[in-house]
């Protein structure tokens, strides 16, 4: 099954910056081929369900395999039965209707 998440992990205990930790999630969800676009509050992750579940675990793990005492993940997920959406398509389609499409 195809699935979009919107993935906020939130490591605690490490301090007031994160960004370390967050980019070392960046590098996991690289390597692991899923079509992703990094935003200022987290990541939205599409393809299929057990390799998008098995990153976000894989997020989870090597951030307390550094250390990280505690990891908060704030998830939203989504999926279709009548075809399959990309995160651009859903973009595209408001800024249609806002008029800015061509």
């Amino acid at each position: 099954m195809h699935v979009m998440i919107d993935l906020c992990v939130v490591p605690i205990g490490v301090g007031v910056s994160v960004s370390n930790e967050i980019a070392e999630c960046q590098r996991i969800i690289k390597a692991a081929g899923l079509k992703s676009q990094m935003h200022p509050y987290g990541t939205v992750i599409e393809g299929e369900w057990d390799a998008v579940m098995a990153c976000v675990k894989a997020c989870h793990s090597r951030l307390h395999d550094l250390g990280v005492p505690r990891v908060f993940t704030n998830l939203k997920l989504g999926t279709r039965t009548d075809k399959i959406q990309h995160m651009e398509d859903k973009i595209t389609s408001i800024e249609e209707k806002l008029g800015r499409g061509n």
